[in-house]
């Protein structure tokens, strides 16, 4: 009885629909879709970014003259720029300004954000976005407001000095002066960005880790330590990375502190770049090749040194 009851039911359901064949052009593009969605990317970043690095590299082999013959030299742009001491003195600058900057920065900014993001004020939603203001500030704004701070005769902070009987200082003509001018342009430009990013991964924590934490004993400093900064390891590794890429490759600050000589920084290139003195062979003396050549060896800088702190910043651990 049952069964033929069973029967009867399945024999009164319509049948099921057939799936629709799928033909062999709708499984090539289902396979060609993810790579078409992708492709705009690499485009651009082939035509904009690979393919001027590679003509970089292939200039550099020529005595490159813009308007007149390209003779080829091989490797001696290379071996004249390990004997000029104007490419040691501007690499050392480079590497000078961009530790100043950049470790202040890190680790002010992430303190920043462990304050913010544990203390309760009113209005924190104001005081947060109030840190985007120097970064959207024009540099060229920044540099005229820092550079009257810093001034020898009339600025504020040689002021303050004179207070403790200290001589004035002029940062602009001198080379740690001028290191510590661009640095603190720089710190101060892009601390309340990098700090946005960290307080937005620290809010992601969840409270009750640090409850945890509390109760087992853990004091602030060790919250801090064991929880917080372990746990923005990916974003302290990214900043650490970007912060290294764009503080090796500084070009506006230095350009605009010394007015009077703007490509070598002052007489003594006491704070000429290495993007300062390519620019300055390449489009302020026409020796294409040589600027070629030092573009190179600024390239092969980043890659190493941003190499580098990504391997020491991935040793932070998450605390198990």
């Amino acid at each position: 009885m049952t069964t033929s009851i069973g029967t009867r039911r399945a024999a009164g359901r319509p049948p099921a629909a057939p799936a629709p064949p799928t033909s062999a052009r709708q499984r090539i593009s289902e396979r060609i879709a993810p790579y078409a969605y992708i492709a705009p990317f690499f485009l651009i970043f082939g035509v904009f970014g690979l393919l001027p690095l590679l003509f970089t590299f292939y200039v550099a082999l020529f005595d490159w003259n813009p308007i007149g013959e390209h003779v080829f030299i091989g490797f001696d742009n290379f071996s004249r720029l390990l004997a000029d001491t104007r490419f040691w003195n501007a690499a050392w600058n480079t590497i000078s300004i961009w530790l100043l900057s950049t470790v202040p920065q890190l680790v002010l900014a992430l303190g920043l954000a462990h304050l913010l993001n544990h203390a309760r004020l009113r209005m924190a939603v104001f005081f947060r976005m109030s840190m985007l203001v120097p970064y959207i500030t024009s540099v060229a704004a920044t540099t005229i407001v820092f550079a009257q701070m810093f001034d020898r005769d009339y600025g504020l902070l040689n002021w303050v000095l004179g207070w403790f009987g200290v001589e004035p200082i002029d940062f602009v003509q001198s080379v740690w002066g001028s290191h510590v001018l661009i640095a603190v342009m720089v710190t101060w430009r892009w601390f309340g960005y990098t700090t946005l990013l960290y307080l937005a991964s620290l809010q992601a924590i969840p409270r009750a880790v640090y409850e945890a934490a509390a109760v087992d004993g853990a004091g602030g400093w060790k919250q801090f330590r064991h929880i917080s900064v372990p746990s923005l390891r990916p974003v302290i590794v990214f900043t650490i990375v970007t912060s290294t890429i764009g503080g090796l490759q500084i070009f506006t600050e230095p350009l605009l502190v010394s007015r009077s000589a703007p490509l070598t920084c002052g007489p003594i290139r006491q704070c000429q770049t290495l993007t300062l003195f390519l620019y300055e062979q390449g489009f302020g003396q026409f020796q294409f090749g040589y600027g070629a050549a030092i573009g190179v060896a600024l390239f092969v800088l980043v890659v190493a040194v941003a190499s580098l702190n990504y391997v020491l910043s991935t040793r932070i651990r998450p605390e198990r």
